[in-house]
Order: C-alpha cells, then sequence, then structure tokens
C-alpha cells in the first residue's frame, strides 16, 4: 500500500542514518583522580595586614532610614506650622467678616439644605444677618456645616438647647 504513495510522503518514513560513534575526550567518572584540596595557607602572605586595614563602614538600616525620613519629615511640617503661625493675622483675614459672639455653628446638616431651610428654622430664635453654607472649594458640593450670625448675642443664647 506504502508504494502508492507519494514521494514526499514517503521521505517521512524513511530510516534515518545510524548514530555515529565517537571516544570520549576524558575519562569516565571513575576513572579520574578525585580532586585534590588545598588549604590556604599558601595564599596567606597575600592577604593585607590587619593593622592596615580600615575599620568596617556601618550602612543605615531599612527602620533606621524610615525613622530619620519621618523626623525630617515631621520637622519641616512643624517649622511650616510654626510660620504659619507666626504669618496669621485674624484682623486680616477676608473669611472672617462676623462677630464670633454673634455666630452659631451648625454642623451634620444634609447636603441638600439650602440657605432658606436653614433661616426659616433659625430666624424664630432672632433676626439672622448671614447664613453661610461651607462648600468645596473644587467641587463647589456643601461640606455639611454652616455658620449662622444673629444681630445680637442674646438672639443665638435664647435657643432652647442652650438651657440645658
Amino acid at each position: 500500500m506504502t508504494q502508492y504513495l507519494p514521494p514526499n510522503l514517503l521521505a517521512l518514513f524513511a530510516p534515518r542514518d545510524p548514530i555515529p560513534y565517537f571516544t570520549p575526550l576524558d575519562k569516565l567518572p571513575w576513572e579520574k583522580k578525585p580532586w585534590i584540596y588545598n588549604g590556604v595557607s599558601q595564599y596567606l602572605d597575600l592577604f593585607e595586614d590587619p593593622g592596615e586595614t580600615p575599620p568596617p563602614t556601618r550602612g543605615e538600616t531599612k527602620e533606621e532610614r524610615h525613622a530619620r525620613k519621618k523626623q525630617a519629615r515631621e520637622e519641616r511640617h512643624r517649622a511650616a506650622l510654626e510660620d504659619t503661625v507666626t504669618q496669621w493675622d485674624a484682623n486680616s483675614d477676608e473669611n472672617i467678616q462676623s462677630d464670633p459672639f454673634k455666630t452659631l455653628f451648625v454642623g451634620r446638616i444634609n447636603y441638600d439644605t439650602s440657605e432658606s431651610k436653614l433661616r426659616r428654622e433659625f430666624e424664630q430664635y432672632g433676626p439672622i444677618r448671614r447664613i453661610r453654607i461651607l462648600t468645596n472649594t473644587k467641587t463647589g458640593k456643601p461640606r455639611g456645616y454652616a455658620f449662622i450670625e444673629y444681630e445680637h448675642e442674646r438672639d443665638m443664647h435664647s435657643m432652647p438647647w442652650q438651657k440645658y
């Protein structure tokens, strides 16, 4: 049946040439002499004198480097805070426009609460001069708290929860 196959397929089934034998270049492992171990005594005169050896340099460990960087970061932060405190002047701040003794802080308010809702709830205790709902400067979304400034300080102190 194989006589009917084309020559390119017959070449696939043809036997290969035998593997040639080469004589080994080296002796077999059990015919070799074992390795002769020598000590370092013949090389001792090449070593340097211990008296001339420089003292070892100690490297910084990971924990020491972390502590050093943390301390430097804290010092920079402390210096920046001290500079900020010395440069800050409460009288020249544009954001401060009201009397702190007439101002009420209202926190944890809903983000959907408007100025008119706050005015409606807090105007029953006295006339309100200004309401400021703080917002995020980047997104413009409310931050959840507000400052309410009354006309008179006694109006702010007349609230029912102030009595407790």
